[in-house]
């Protein structure tokens, strides 16, 4: 499959990407996780969609491949904004779809609501958080259903500003364990992906955990715009997502004719967990959505 990548200018520095795939319907961006997080573990899944469309994957500044400048000033979502509008432009992206994984939902809710970008034929929210306080009220829910000392344990060292500790991080993988990913072992994709990650930026914009916002997207909320989207959308999640169904199903049903899709099996990383229905759900739709 046709490999093309580099790196592109954008406000702070060069972000690294790949596009992958010479198929010749409308190409696909991939927004990734964290923040802070890398393309890694998505492209392991989604690269096969290059047999109809070129893929293009990219590491936001900060992690993976990309510059990783200190200035903390730069991890906010209006910069990530404005990176997805270079990439586009460097690329030629006159015409695209857009698929954003968790924080990669937020950077596509910011980008289409707040830019309004002409050219975008479709967008994907997978396994999404479009609310923070929503985010933060299912985790505390979920939570709750962990054993007892691990919930103490948590609650604890949130209250005592140590989340740095070792109990709380082993406290952490049993929530993500359950919620995050269920694979067991984990992927090689994902703990390399981790080593490439940049924790600076996750702690500014998000916090210690996936459960504890506290940096500068504890306000998100773009629940009030979403009827502002014109164009076909689709929300999945997985049964056992923190990215809850019930959550994901009212963002869908906040959007105009949006599709709803729950992988049965999996949690936050449905593409990895559920490998093939994912990609053949993200296919299906993106056909539809080419012939619009």
């Amino acid at each position: 499959m046709n490999k093309q990548e580099g790196y592109i200018e954008v406000p702070g520095g060069r972000v690294w990407y790949t596009r992958v795939g010479t198929g010749e319907q409308t190409p696909l961006i991939v927004l990734h996780g964290g923040p802070g997080n890398t393309h890694a573990p998505l492209k392991s899944t989604l690269h096969v969609l290059g047999d109809e469309r070129p893929v293009i994957f990219y590491d936001q500044l900060g992690s993976g491949n990309s510059d990783r400048p200190t200035d903390a000033s730069l991890w906010k979502t209006e910069r990530f904004v404005e990176e997805l509008a270079c990439i586009r432009q460097a690329l030629g992206l006159a015409q695209a779809h857009i698929l954003g994984h968790s924080w990669g939902t937020m950077l596509a809710a910011a980008y289409l609501l707040d830019t309004k970008p002409a050219g975008v034929s479709s967008v994907i929210f997978s396994s999404p958080c479009l609310s923070a306080q929503r985010w933060k009220e299912d985790a505390d829910r979920l939570i709750a259903r962990l054993p007892k000392e691990v919930q103490q344990t948590i609650a604890q060292h949130e209250e005592q500003g140590t989340t740095d500790s070792e109990e709380y991080q082993d406290a952490m993988k049993e929530y993500y364990a359950r919620y995050v990913c269920r694979l067991e072992p984990l992927p090689e994709v994902l703990a390399e992906s981790r080593r490439k990650a940049n924790k600076d930026v996750y702690m500014t914009m998000w916090g210690p955990s996936e459960f504890c916002p506290t940096g500068n997207l504890k306000t998100f909320d773009y629940t009030p715009k979403l009827h502002q989207l014109d164009i076909p959308a689709l929300f999945v999640c997985g049964r056992h997502d923190e990215a809850t169904p019930e959550s994901t199903r009212y963002y869908q049903s906040l959007v105009p004719g949006a599709e709803f899709h729950v992988l049965e099996n999996s949690s936050h990383m449905g593409y990895l967990e559920e490998t093939a229905e994912y990609v053949q759900t993200v296919r299906e739709f993106l056909r539809k959505a080419d012939k619009r």
